[in-house]
């Protein structure tokens, strides 16, 4: 592939490429999403080159001019639409490559099943596109089930999200929901459509083997799990190799139903535990005459440690002495050695290894990974029982464990945990383990179950609590912008003048609401807002001393109208009567001294010499009568020197001073990594910690707000406050990914480097 065409096709997402803020697609993705973005895009234009054919036969064979005009409309349908298909169908498909670099912390999985009600309400048309996909789906699966499956299990091991063989990018599910997502402006019925959807099996889905194998092979020759190896060719299924054979093979051992990665995944950590023992685990070193025990049998003498143990010690149990010790007490009542089987001691070594991590990973608060830390010996039974544990994501007992990790990650350390709901749950499900499970891994399906019920529930009122508060905020956004607006049209008018001391306070205590209302209502390119603007003016014009001969008439042209105006805008803020009626007073006895200093006569003088009569309703609202008598003393004035800064209700204004560091600060780069819904603890004191999600980041104001895990506000920061933080070292980002999947990661990792030394 050449340098011009992944340019090329990089462009039909380019919301979505590697440097997009939605996350660094990892380098070793970049080649195989681009490599197949290229294949598919060849197998969509061979779809499109062939459909004309394919639609002119059908046209050919209809029955009736109707039929056949419908596929005539639809081949020029297609051609129309065929560039805007195939652009959508790439979009989306770097789409989904990009949102593998986000994961949703405890989502709760979508059910497969659907029962006949749900059914029953689909539209027949959309029914049969359903049954359509499901099977070409089902071809692709039965196919290439296994090549899918380590392009999964390596996908894993390369991003945060977890993802199976549905949510794989490439897989043929996501892919046929891309396609029809793709086609949705066509305009063709239900008859067509199944044609072009056989048309995208035949030229696409049918060369996904070849592109699963490409793929994988680019992830091995960049190192992500070279081990993972295919079964012998003659094992996969070939593409016309009946069902019933497949599950003869299943039975017999030879296949796995899970898909072939679920057993190999067991298998490579076998493989790497031989290759470490006496280093990483205990060399075996057995007498000549040690018998194993079977597996049944380990499950009774894990049952007895599980149900003898005291609870407060099983966190910080070692398996490996305690069944050690069993074991010499039931040797020496037989009088032969017995020895735990060499298959079952690899489990324990490794469900050893991964309550290791998770009983060291900072990730948990230290209350629950005590919890947690008592589900080894139910989960080493598990593993005993069903070595797919391992390799199936979708294990209830692992899934299990993964939930609880994920709720308890907004999990803070508190005095009283008795009383916090979610430690109960925990709880209450680590004791129905210890208590009720002995061989029937089925529990685990009911635990699971409840336990996302709970969760769920949990989310839903946290989730509303947590839009409550973006809602506030972007709410106190808007008015700290609206605040930051009529700041500047009052220092714009004010700073540096003198003026009367009673208009300075009306302006800054009752105009600017006003104003504010105003902003909110209205916004600044608003005739309101103009409005009001040009009433501020007035007012302060009209108390401003002025020699010209034409002031004396604009000002008794302009006071009725404008003691109007900021009648009525008080008024509509609100604003205490009292008050306004002491602002009033004032302000008249300004306007009487203003008009006092002009000579000229009274428009009533004037009007009276030409013989114009001044009806009584015509006089302005201000004693013009008053001017006539003894001018008051000078009001109080005020010099406004400084910037006026207006607070916010119940807040106080005052900042603390902020480090500032330069834009290309390794910190900053930390703080714009932050995505919304990222959990972080704030080392608050020596003793005190933190935990809470970033739940929104207001533009406008440049905040970054976070909430608890029930989703009310804990605080506020700055991009700057933020940054100086990471840089200090008193913010931690904590990892969202899946625990199973990071300890089994961890493990598979330090056997590596152990093989390597």
């Amino acid at each position: 592939m050449t340098d011009a065409k992944v340019v090329h096709l990089s462009k039909v997402a380019p919301e979505h490429s590697p440097n997009s803020p939605v996350g660094k697609l990892p380098v070793a993705l970049i080649p195989v999403r681009d490599k197949a973005a290229q294949q598919l895009k060849q197998a969509l234009q061979a779809l499109f080159d062939n459909a004309d054919d394919t639609l002119f036969e059908m046209a050919d064979r209809a029955t009736s001019n109707a039929e056949q005009n419908t596929f005539f409309e639809a081949m020029r349908d297609l051609r129309l639409k065929r560039k805007n298909i195939e652009r959508g169908f790439l979009h989306k498909l770097f789409e989904s490559f990009a949102s593998l670099t986000q994961y949703e912390i405890g989502k709760a999985p979508q059910l497969d099943a659907m029962s006949f009600d749900s059914l029953s309400l689909v539209q027949n048309d959309e029914l049969e596109e359903r049954v359509a996909v499901d099977s070409m789906v089902a071809k692709v699966m039965s196919r290439d089930a296994l090549a899918l499956g380590h392009l999964t299990t390596r996908l894993n091991s390369l991003v945060p999200r977890k993802l199976d063989d549905k949510s794989n990018p490439l897989g043929p599910e996501a892919l046929c929901h891309a396609f029809i997502e793709s086609c949705s402006d066509l305009g063709v019925d239900i008859k067509v459509k199944l044609i072009i959807l056989k048309l995208f099996e035949k030229y696409v889905l049918s060369g996904l083997g070849e592109l699963y194998d490409e793929a994988n092979q680019a992830l091995i020759s960049a190192g992500v799990l070279p081990e993972l190896k295919s079964l012998p060719q003659a094992r996969r299924r070939a593409p016309n190799q009946p069902a019933a054979s497949r599950a003869a093979q299943v039975a017999a051992g030879e296949g796995h139903a899970e898909g072939g990665e679920v057993q190999e995944v067991f298998q490579v950590l076998q493989d790497l535990l031989a290759q470490v023992r006496g280093v990483a685990v205990p060399r075996r070193e057995l007498p000549a005459d040690a018998l194993p025990i079977t597996s049944r049998d380990l499950t009774r003498l894990l049952s007895h440690l599980q149900q003898r143990m005291p609870v407060e010690a099983m966190s910080e149990l070692d398996v490996r002495d305690q069944l050690e010790a069993l074991l010499g007490r039931v040797s020496a009542k037989s009088g032969k050695v017995r020895v735990v089987g060499e298959v079952d001691e690899d489990v324990i070594n490794l469900v050893s290894m991964l309550f290791e991590f998770i009983l060291d990973d900072r990730n948990l608060p230290d209350s629950l990974k005590a919890l947690i830390g008592r589900l080894q010996i139910p989960m080493l039974k598990v593993a005993v029982l069903d070595k797919t544990f391992f390799g199936r994501g979708s294990h209830p007992a692992r899934r299990l464990l993964n939930e609880i990790a994920s709720a308890a990650l907004g999990w803070a350390d508190q005095g009283d945990v008795q009383r916090d709901s979610l430690y109960q749950k925990i709880e209450q499900i680590v004791q129905r383990l210890l208590n009720d499970f002995v061989d029937d891994p089925a529990i685990f399906s009911e635990l699971l179950a409840d336990f996302l019920a709970f969760i769920g529930d949990e989310r839903r009122r946290s989730e509303l609590l947590e839009q409550r508060t973006r809602d506030a905020e972007e709410g106190s956004a808007k008015a700290e912008l609206a605040r930051r607006q009529v700041e500047q049209a009052l220092n714009e008018r004010l700073l540096g003048k003198t003026l009367p001391e009673v208009v300075v306070r009306l302006l800054k205590e009752a105009w600017s609401k006003v104003l504010m209302l105003t902003c909110l209502k209205h916004g600044v390119e608003s005739a309101e807002w103009q409005a009001a603007l040009a009433t501020m003016d007035d007012l302060i014009w009209s108390v401003e001393p002025h020699d010209e001969p034409e002031a004396r008439q604009r000002l008794l042209e302009l006071v009725p109208g404008l003691l109007k105006s900021l009648r009525e805008g008080l008024a509509s803020a609100a604003f205490d009567p009292f008050s306004t009626g002491e602002f009033f007073s004032q302000l008249e006895a300004l306007h009487v001294q203003g008009l006092q200093r002009f000579k000229r006569p009274l428009p009533e003088a004037e009007s009276a010499a030409e013989g114009v009569a001044v009806e009584p309703q015509d006089r302005p609202l201000l004693d013009l009568a008053a001017v006539d008598e003894e001018a008051p003393a000078e009001p109080p004035m005020v010099a406004v020197v400084e910037e006026i800064v207006l607070a916010a209700p119940e807040e106080t204004r005052t900042l603390e001073p902020e480090e500032i560091l330069p834009e290309d600060d390794e910190s900053l780069q930390q703080v714009d990594n932050l995505r919304v819904g990222s959990w972080v603890e704030f080392q608050e004191d020596e003793e005190h910690k933190l935990r809470c999600k970033l739940a929104a980041v207001i533009k406008a104001t440049g905040k970054y707000v976070f909430v608890n895990r029930t989703g009310m506000k804990v605080l506020e920061k700055t991009r700057m406050g933020l940054a100086v933080e990471f840089r200090r070292g008193t913010i931690r980002l904590l990892d969202d990914a899946l625990l199973f999947d990071r300890a089994l990661e961890s493990v598979i990792g330090n056997l590596r480097r152990l093989k390597n030394a």
